[in-house]
């Protein structure tokens, strides 16, 4: 860290404490050379996402709308709020593992689908029908069937390992 009075590059924390609601820590330094103290503050950078959207444009990844689309998919199903958040906090934290900066918002509902198909079935497909634009019965019956399916490969795979 650099020193503002003489600019030398070494000095020593003399303390260290929470500030701005935990959201960064202030430290109190001197300078190794001059002997003088100045504070500096310590924050976390976040690298803003964006998402690509189908059409091709662009917007910041907002956290809070992909709650809300979640909560519209899960009404009356009895899925709680903290379930929800965990799943939001998951699909966030695997989008921020990424290198690339950018996702498409492709990407992030088969995220979603794929958290809703563990959770509750009527919720993913509620949420499949608006994500993939479904235009009648059959796209429904589609979807059924494949996640039918799904289940019972599942099911059957839940069988193997418990008879091992």
């Amino acid at each position: 860290m650099l020193c503002p009075f003489c600019t030398h590059t070494d000095s020593r924390v003399l303390e260290s404490r929470s500030a701005e609601e935990g959201k960064s820590i202030r430290r109190r330094r001197e300078c190794l050379k001059c002997q003088r103290r100045f504070t500096t503050y310590e924050r976390i950078e976040f690298v803003p996402i964006v998402v690509v959207k189908r059409d091709g444009t662009q917007e910041s990844f907002d956290r809070s709308k992909l709650l809300r689309g979640i909560i519209r998919a899960c009404e009356k199903t009895g899925v709680s709020q903290e379930i929800l958040e965990n799943m939001i906090d998951e699909i966030e934290a695997q989008i921020q593992l990424k290198s690339d900066r950018s996702v498409s918002s492709v990407e992030i509902g088969e995220a979603v689908l794929e958290q809703l198909q563990s959770v509750n079935e009527v919720a993913y497909v509620r949420f499949a029908s608006v994500y993939r634009q479904f235009k009648g019965v059959k796209d429904f019956a589609e979807t059924l069937s494949q996640l039918d399916q799904k289940s019972l490969a599942q099911m059957s795979l839940r069988e193997k390992n418990y008879a091992s």
